[in-house]
């Protein structure tokens, strides 16, 4: 069966589902989606180089991990599968706040149109990343993020591109540091 995806309406609630690239054509469907941003106990986020093989915004970078949950699924757990997935660790992860975005990728003709949940949480391992999903991969302070996408914004996807900005909110508190 092909992977599906859980359609929504503006308010996050759920009214269906889609064929996941059928979600993604013809302008695209809203869907439920997340971005999950994994920082370490320097603060630096994880960030990675999405592989070739995706079927959009292929080789660009963005935050640690993003996807979508099965129709059965709740957000959370849908992102704890994914980042186990792709880079093969779990953490606790936040629900801080969510967006509806919306992109068109030239080279692939396919619409991202997302409700889309951002998490945040903390690891300080090293990640064991999936090939198929994960071109490259590397960890880098808010700072120099937010330099490199202002001058090359052309190697960020575009979801990226908007919550870069947001980065500050995104740090786990101070205090979450006690479980390195």
């Amino acid at each position: 069966m092909m992977e599906q995806v859980t359609l929504v309406d503006r308010n996050g609630r759920r009214t269906g589902h889609s064929e996941k690239v059928a979600a993604h054509r013809d302008g695209g469907a809203l869907h439920l989606a997340f971005s999950i941003f994994v920082f370490n106990r320097n603060d630096e986020l994880l960030l990675q180089r999405r592989a070739g093989s995706k079927y959009h915004f292929a080789r660009l970078w963005t935050n640690t991990c993003c996807g979508h949950p099965r129709p059965e699924e709740e957000v959370l757990p849908a992102a704890g599968r994914r980042l186990e997935e792709e880079f093969g660790f779990t953490t606790a992860l936040v629900d801080n706040f969510h967006l509806l975005y919306e992109a068109h990728d030239a080279r692939s003709q396919l619409t991202e149109k997302e409700f889309l949940h951002v998490l945040s949480g903390r690891f300080d391992g090293t990640p064991l990343p999936t090939p198929a999903e994960i071109g490259a991969w590397r960890w880098l302070g808010v700072e120099e993020i937010l330099r490199e996408v202002a001058n090359h914004p052309d190697q960020f996807t575009p979801w990226f591109q908007i919550l870069a900005k947001r980065l500050p909110e995104l740090l786990p508190p101070q205090h979450d540091r006690g479980q390195f």
